[in-house]
């Protein structure tokens, strides 16, 4: 098994949690570049041996901090509707984003994937744990009747939330609560109109 995917209790997970602690706050501090597994230990005040020996690399402590994260998520809302569910769930991407720690933790940690096969695979589990989440969300509007038979569910959570990482990552425009209720509409008004469908589904409604 690779260091720091053992999910232990007692002391040893106060002391895993006391180092992903640290771990955020010098990602926030000082960003992926400059995590050190020392000063990681110091501010977590255990034995550098020990995050050493459990982590072996800045890598693989993010990797664990993002499954940390993964494991830590909000659950997903239920309002009735799929349009209060998608705009529930882009306010909370947006939110996370805009957060002044969470949103540095994620740039850091997106740096650490780009460079690191190990820490791009924990980021594909954070993302897959949350839209797996949401996923639900949408099934339930089908089962309503609110969208199509055979809609993606996992497609239109993806894409309640793509607009908002882009303008987080590329375009640094306003991501505020109305940028997310727009993402969230597009998405649903989307969904509705089959785009997220099989082509069999979508064809059947053209």
């Amino acid at each position: 098994m690779e260091p720091g995917t053992v999910r232990p209790g007692g002391r040893t997970a106060r002391v895993r949690a006391a180092v992903l602690r640290a771990a955020g706050d010098a990602l926030v501090e000082h960003g992926f570049d400059r995590l050190d597994l020392a000063d990681v230990a110091r501010r977590a005040e255990v034995g550098k041996t020990t995050v050493y020996r459990r982590w072996s690399t800045t890598t693989g402590l993010v990797a664990d901090l993002l499954d940390d994260m993964a494991e830590q998520s909000s659950p997903r809302a239920d309002t009735g509707s799929l349009d209060g569910d998608l705009r529930a769930n882009a306010r909370l991407v947006a939110g996370t984003l805009t957060d002044p720690r969470q949103g540095a933790l994620f740039k850091a940690v997106i740096a650490a994937a780009t460079c690191d096969d190990r820490a791009a695979g924990a980021l594909r589990r954070f993302y897959a744990t949350r839209i797996e989440e949401w996923a639900p969300c949408v099934t339930r509007a089908a089962e309503r009747g609110e969208v199509p038979p055979g809609t993606d569910a996992r497609e239109v959570i993806r894409a309640v939330s793509a607009p908002l990482y882009y303008r987080f990552l590329v375009s640094g425009d306003p991501l505020d609560e109305p940028t997310a209720d727009r993402a969230a509409l597009a998405a649903g008004a989307a969904a509705r109109a089959g785009a997220y469908g099989s082509w069999r589904v979508v064809r059947a409604h053209a």
